[in-house]
């Protein structure tokens, strides 16, 4: 009960007519960054750091709430429309979005993602409300063992379901850890792959790897397109922004399912929202694949609705981690402590007895940032998809140019605008050989944190591998990595056998 009353104090900061003001804006400003590729909510909170010197911490922080949900909505609004997703966090829920685009449906797959982003984070506001040091418990459970098995499932799990050939996905994967080891190493302090340039020895920044692979690789790949068979173009959308009770059914359970899956995440130092919106992605493809006449590769609508409520589930029990125990568990919670320090303030479990007006005001400005993004996106979403009659060759570049000035703005290097050239080659070969994009980005991502993570493991145990498989939680996920991996190769195997027969 006391965290109702709290609670409704917070609500009695927020809904004041400034403060509801900076929640516009914020969610306004995050949505318009969001849709940029190469930035996304964590640029838009860096960006707006400077700004907010003036504001007192409750407005400054509102706005800050209104600007990662919008974030994470207009990454989504880029990656549906035009496959370019504004940060790799919306890579899972692009992927039918879409497809679900090209077939004219750009509106309800909008429709679906703004929903599914209500949906998650509604459900984890209240469960850091209510439960954050409770959540929070749970991330003192994972030691180096199991942080690296968690990796591994996510590498190998998604290597298996997002590409058509496990051999192709896995090689993707691989060039991703080649990537990610570019640099210094982080526990010996040797320089790995540089070539001897200065500028590579932090390795390559990953909006570096995100733009090239997705933004400029989309670009390349509609230019060759062009003219040929393969350039179908789009059907225009219904304009439609509401959800058939057919598509609220095959919806509704991918919601729920993505919820479940993105909210543990967010107390995990996993990297941020990439991890559970590709197991949310995975888990609806498997689903799907049991139906007489499955749906992923036509632009299913449940590989929008489980990875958007997964990414946005993910985020907001993130800040409870935050708040809680002042653990940073993503990009944007790592700008949002920044923030907190400009104030003089740390975040952590005395926060909530020494700033408690700013705590309860941020957490109902979860809830009202929300509500406010679905009231401005969703009847938005048939102007949003009126992007795709914008002719293509005025539409991408414009895309190219917004994203090398994103690029260029994070760390002012021209080594980086050489980098996304090659990334973007890359990419375009990899797509005309059929190989998938999004293991690479995973295999970018995650690959310091296993890295690091297992030689944590080996020293501790003394050079003993038998660590790594010594907890339940190992056991559990290798045990579920296995009968994922067995499942999908049972199931190639048999719808190859059934071709064969027809």
């Amino acid at each position: 009960m006391d965290a109702l009353a709290n609670l409704g104090e917070g609500f009695l900061d927020v809904l004041t007519p400034m403060n509801m003001l900076w929640v516009v804006v914020g969610a306004l400003l995050g949505t318009a960054v969001g849709v940029l590729p190469g930035l996304g909510s964590a640029m838009a909170v860096a960006l707006l750091l400077p700004v907010t010197f003036s504001l007192d911490p409750i407005g400054a922080f509102i706005m800050f709430a209104g600007v990662l949900f919008g974030g994470l909505f207009g990454d989504s609004i880029a990656g549906i429309l035009m496959n370019t997703p504004g940060n790799s966090t919306a890579i899972a829920g692009s992927i039918e979005g879409h497809r679900m685009a090209r077939s004219g449906r750009a509106a309800q797959a909008l429709a679906t993602s703004a929903i599914g982003a209500f949906i998650g984070g509604i459900i984890a506001s209240v469960l850091v409300v209510f439960f954050a040091p409770r959540l929070a418990e749970l991330a003192t459970l994972f030691g180096p063992a199991e942080y690296f098995a968690l990796t591994v499932f996510a590498f190998v799990a998604i290597s298996a379901v997002v590409s058509d050939s496990v051999i192709r996905g896995l090689a993707s994967l691989a060039m991703g850890l080649v990537i990610a080891m570019i640099g210094i190493d982080s526990i010996s302090g040797a320089i790995r792959f540089t070539g001897g340039v200065p500028e590579l020895f932090d390795g390559i920044d990953i909006v570096v790897v995100t733009v090239g692979l997705l933004a400029l690789g989309e670009v390349l790949a509609v230019a060759a397109r062009r003219g040929t068979r393969d350039d179908l173009g789009v059907v225009p959308s219904s304009g439609r922004l509401w959800l058939s009770w057919s598509e609220l059914r095959q919806a509704g359970p991918a919601w729920l399912r993505g919820t479940a899956i993105g909210v543990p995440f967010g107390i995990i130092p996993v990297g941020g929202s990439e991890v559970p919106t590709f197991l949310a992605y995975g888990a609806e493809r498997r689903l799907d694949a049991r139906r007489k006449r499955p749906l992923f590769g036509r632009g299913a609508i449940q590989g929008v609705a489980g990875p958007e409520a997964a990414g946005n589930a993910t985020a907001g029990t993130a800040m409870g981690a935050l708040l809680a125990l002042g653990l940073p568990t993503s990009a944007t919670a790592a700008i949002m402590l920044a923030a907190f320090r400009q104030y003089g303030l740390q975040p952590g479990p005395l926060l909530f007895d020494r700033a408690p007006d700013l705590v309860w005001a941020l957490l109902a400005s979860f809830f009202v940032g929300m509500v406010v993004l679905l009231i401005l996106n969703l009847p938005f979403a048939p102007l949003w998809a009126k992007l795709l009659k914008v002719p293509k060759h005025y539409l991408y570049a414009g895309i190219s140019v917004f994203a090398m000035l994103g690029v260029y703005a994070t760390s002012s290097r021209i080594l980086d605008l050489v980098l996304v050239l090659a990334l973007a080659a890359l990419a375009f070969m990899m797509r005309r050989y059929g190989m998938p994009v999004a293991p690479m980005i995973i295999g970018v991502i995650l690959g310091p944190l296993a890295e690091t993570e297992f030689r944590r493991a080996l020293a501790v145990s003394e050079g003993d591998p038998g660590i790594l498989v010594s907890s339940p939680i190992t056991v559990g996920l290798y045990v579920v990595l296995l009968a994922v991996v067995a499942f999908v190769i049972g199931q190639r195997v048999m719808a190859k056998r059934r071709g064969v027969r027809a």
